[in-house]
């Protein structure tokens, strides 16, 4: 099915599996991917159909995540980490089985939109920046973001990564080592 044709009842699927705060949210982040890939030369329509999927399972049950990761055999380090990555993992392999999404990039864009990795694809990178920067979001540091994100996806995107490890760090939280490398490797890539 091309969801973005019969866009009513995708976002009928996706506001059955969320409440109306996370649904707000996907709203605002399919908004923020459309403009982000006008705005950097990606495709606006995986973008968008991206943002509309990239919280897909965030509501469900822990549980219910957990299952999902154990029958694909997700490696411990993501099953023994923190629980609010698992939904990225979860969705990914959900909306395959169960809305028949087939495109390779945008599974993975919701696979990495809360860890990013290293080598991270266009796409991958403006749907992890348009969840930093969707209208919605108001954590401290977000307009510097926003800001970034006018000129310099991959300025904004390690400006975030930086943001998250540090809040992490603070809290005395484990980081998952994608972000970590996902930060190095943006690094290493901004011109200074």
């Amino acid at each position: 099915m091309d969801w973005l044709r019969d866009r009513n009842a995708l976002l009928e699927r996706v506001r059955a599996q969320m409440h109306e705060k996370r649904y707000q949210h996907t709203l605002g982040v399919a908004a923020s991917a459309r403009e982000l890939a006008l705005r950097f030369g990606g495709d606006p329509d995986k973008a968008e159909l991206a943002g509309f999927l990239h919280d897909y399972c965030k509501c469900w049950p822990v549980d219910q995540q957990r299952d999902i990761l154990v029958r694909h055999d997700l490696p411990d380090e993501l099953l023994n980490g923190d629980k609010e990555l698992w939904h990225a993992f979860a969705g990914a392999i959900v909306i395959q089985s169960e809305m028949n999404v087939t495109d390779p990039a945008v599974i993975q864009a919701v696979r990495y939109h809360t860890t990013g990795r290293p080598g991270m694809t266009l796409l991958e990178k403006i749907v992890c920046v348009a969840d930093y920067i969707e209208p919605g979001r108001d954590f401290s540091g977000v307009d510097k973001i926003r800001e970034l994100a006018q000129k310099d996806l991959d300025r904004a995107l390690a400006t975030a990564f930086g943001g998250t490890i540090k809040f992490l760090i603070k809290k005395q939280k484990t980081v998952f080592p994608l972000t970590l490398l996902a930060y190095n490797d943006l690094v290493s890539r901004l011109d200074t």
